[in-house]
């Protein structure tokens, strides 16, 4: 009836009143769950899968900041120090106060808890405000935060000691401060944004990449719209300050090395330097459909791999993209082909990468569903397709993340640490106590993640080449090593192997009694 009050339209308030629970806690509680079971996925038995090497180089560089409360940034193939603290922080919440201390559950609750943060974040990007404009529905938003969540790739690297989570989810968080902003005019949120974008920078150096990249998005997305805020000129200069102030506090450990500051720009001259065109090659160049076919699908020793319900809903994503005349989801399609195709372009490939893939996936994937559900018999063929996507998206979850965190064959599990390191620490126990006083050798060209397992310990030493006394409690050499540390250990010993990881081998030494 015009004018009039549409009755039945919403229980929810009715729902509330009837149970005492206050309006907007019930329209809370879905997101509430969504994040519990994200946060849950991100967080459980964080410590069955074997440190990979970069894991362990980064948990040993926490445990220095651990024991001496001090970090001094090192521009030569390491990022920025935002993990390092947060891991430090998390290790004296924890009452963990060495290196041999730490354990593998402080280090990846760093990256788990700005995993599963991402999700809300997201939701609260995708979803369109009260008083209309851009986004997406209340429940296709849920959708796309149910995707992120169960993402095999956003959970994987979640459980992953590394920094790219954390510059994903700091992403999201910008996203949706300058969201905020442009609605409201206020200077805080422009504020937040910069100091979102400093804790970024102080993440990766690659972070330009990713505003460059969302620049262009918004220039050709939003061109001829206007923010809210009186003076963008002025919440513009606090924000870039909030920046500035946030990677030099942090690149200058707070005060307390200054040469951080020198060293986050030339950062840049040594990444010219590793990756430019006269740079010999790192090992890790690929074609540039490798992250397509992690985005599509792939078998390996007779397992499937793939995210390929996602990726499909996303493509469909882009066509409503395409014709809805929806900045949000505009802005978010250009990003998301644009930073693929950056990536893509450039020869040295990872996949944890990935993870910056899934958040605008997952949107554009919510706005398939809400395209759907806006037919005459879209909503059930909608939630039919979403709880094929999820179920789709758990299973390899349950795969990658729980079942082969480590199996050679996983496309997320690259270059990983063998289950075989996990010996090492008992064997290297063994050896002291049956020989004590006597050092502890590794000899090997590559020998990450060993240092972690054998922290705390004393009398271990490294070397990439034999010494002239190979002698110890227990000797570790590559097979490349072996010939020549067997000729010069003086005694005899019992000789066995281990995979360091997948086509590397080391061979043990433990001296007879």
């Amino acid at each position: 009836m015009p004018g009039g009050r549409r009755v039945g339209t919403d229980k929810s308030p009715a729902v509330a009143h009837r149970w005492g629970v206050p309006p907007a806690l019930l329209r809370c509680l879905p997101l509430a769950l969504l994040a519990a079971v994200a946060l849950w996925l991100r967080t459980h038995d964080l410590a069955r899968r074997p440190m990979h090497a970069d894991e362990a180089n980064q948990g040993v560089k926490t445990g220095e900041l651990v024991e001496a409360g001090r970090y001094a940034f090192d521009p030569r193939d390491h990022h920025g120090p935002t993990l390092y603290y947060l891991g430090a922080a998390v290790a004296t919440v924890r009452g963990q106060a060495s290196l041999a201390a730490l354990d593998e559950t402080t280090l990846r609750l760093v990256p788990a808890v700005a995993g599963a943060l991402a999700v809300p974040l997201l939701v609260i990007l995708a979803r369109r405000r009260e008083s209309g404009g851009p986004g997406l529905s209340g429940p296709a938003a849920l959708a796309a935060g149910t995707f992120l969540a169960l993402a095999p790739p956003a959970v994987y690297y979640s459980r992953y000691f590394i920094q790219e989570t954390l510059l994903a989810t700091a992403t999201l968080a910008v996203a949706v401060a300058l969201r905020c902003w442009w609605h409201s005019g206020l200077t805080r949120w422009a504020v937040v944004a910069g100091a979102g974008v400093g804790f970024m920078q102080a993440t990766k150096a690659s972070t330009p990449l990713f505003l460059g990249m969302a620049a262009i998005a918004w220039l050709l997305t939003r061109a001829a719209a206007r923010p809210a805020s009186a003076r963008p000129g002025r919440d513009l200069l606090a924000g870039l300050g909030a920046a500035a102030l946030t990677a030099a506090l942090l690149y200058s450990s707070f005060g307390a090395h200054w040469a951080g500051l020198r060293d986050a720009l030339s950062v840049y001259l040594h990444a010219l330097l590793r990756f430019g065109a006269e740079a010999p090659p790192t090992g890790h160049e690929k074609s540039w459909h490798y992250y397509l076919q992690l985005l599509g699908w792939s078998r390996s020793g007779g397992l499937l791999w793939h995210q390929a319900a996602l990726s499909a809903l996303a493509l469909a994503g882009l066509a409503v993209a395409a014709r809805r005349r929806d900045p949000l989801l505009r802005g978010c399609a250009v990003y998301g082909v644009f930073i693929l195709a950056a990536l893509s372009a450039f020869p040295y490939k990872t996949p944890w990468h990935a993870v910056h893939f899934v958040p605008p996936a997952a949107l554009l994937a919510g706005a398939a569903l809400d395209a759907l559900a806006r037919r005459r018999s879209g909503p059930a063929l909608a939630a039919a397709i979403a709880v094929l996507a999820v179920f789709s998206l758990g299973q390899q979850t349950r795969l990658t993340s729980f079942l082969r965190p480590a199996d050679g064959r996983n496309p997320w599990a690259y270059v990983h640490s063998s289950s075989d390191v996990l010996k090492i620490r008992p064997l290297a126990e063994a050896a002291r106590a049956a020989r004590p006083g006597e050092p502890i050798r590794v000899i090997s060209e590559e020998y990450w993640p060993l240092p972690w397992y054998l922290r705390g310990l004393p009398d271990v030493g490294y070397w990439t080449e034999a010494p002239a006394d190979c002698g110890g409690a227990l000797v570790i050499a590559s097979v490349a090593q072996a010939d020549t540390v067997r000729a010069r250990l003086g005694r005899p010993a019992r000789e066995s192997f281990v995979g360091l990881r997948p086509g590397f081998l080391c061979v043990v030494f433990s001296p007879e009694p």
